[in-house]
């Protein structure tokens, strides 16, 4: 089915975060209020966190995969170099001396974490990301948007829960 994006102006953010509360207390078919629905406001608001909900933060698991396997590749990367000359005499040292090697791995694990979190940072922030199908250059200035992407069966409900709570203007455009 295709999908829809709708747009509701709000001056008031009582109105919003009642709009909000409405929303997750309704079963839509067609419509999840936890992945189809986004607050466009000008400036911060505390309180959303509150009626969102949390959201999960997964890039604590970008970060131990990639301290992890960069740890474990520089190790091996580095032991298996001085693995390849063990036709040199040594003089009774050790063909793969640790000491030095974890200095090297110690080094790799922190890179390796930075870089896989930035690329984690960018995945689960959805960029880069194409600019949504709605945009009002009065959230802005100073109104709240409420933008949802929903189901054909679904654009019914939600413009009428929209207009119920006093939506300023209604935006609305086809998906694809």
């Amino acid at each position: 089915m295709s999908k829809r994006s709708i747009l509701a102006l709000y001056n008031n953010f009582d109105e919003a975060e009642a709009v909000v509360k409405e929303l997750r207390t309704t079963t839509i078919k067609g419509f999840d209020v936890n992945d189809d629905l986004i607050i466009k406001s000008p400036i911060e608001h505390p309180e959303v966190e509150e009626f969102l909900g949390n959201k999960p933060v997964n890039i604590q698991w970008f970060t131990l995969v990639g301290a992890l396997s960069g740890g474990l590749l520089a190790f091996f990367l580095i032991a298996g170099a001085q693995g390849n000359f063990y036709a040199q005499s040594k003089g009774g040292k050790p063909i793969v001396p640790f000491p030095p090697d974890f200095v090297l791995t110690y080094e790799m694990f922190i890179l390796g974490g930075v870089y896989i979190t930035v690329l984690g940072f960018l995945i689960c922030a959805g960029l880069p990301a194409k600019r949504s199908p709605l945009y009002s250059a009065k959230v802005s200035e100073d109104q709240i948007g409420i933008l949802v992407d929903a189901e054909e069966s679904a654009a019914a409900t939600l413009k009428g829960i929209f207009t119920k709570h006093k939506a300023l203007e209604i935006q609305e455009e086809a998906g694809k």
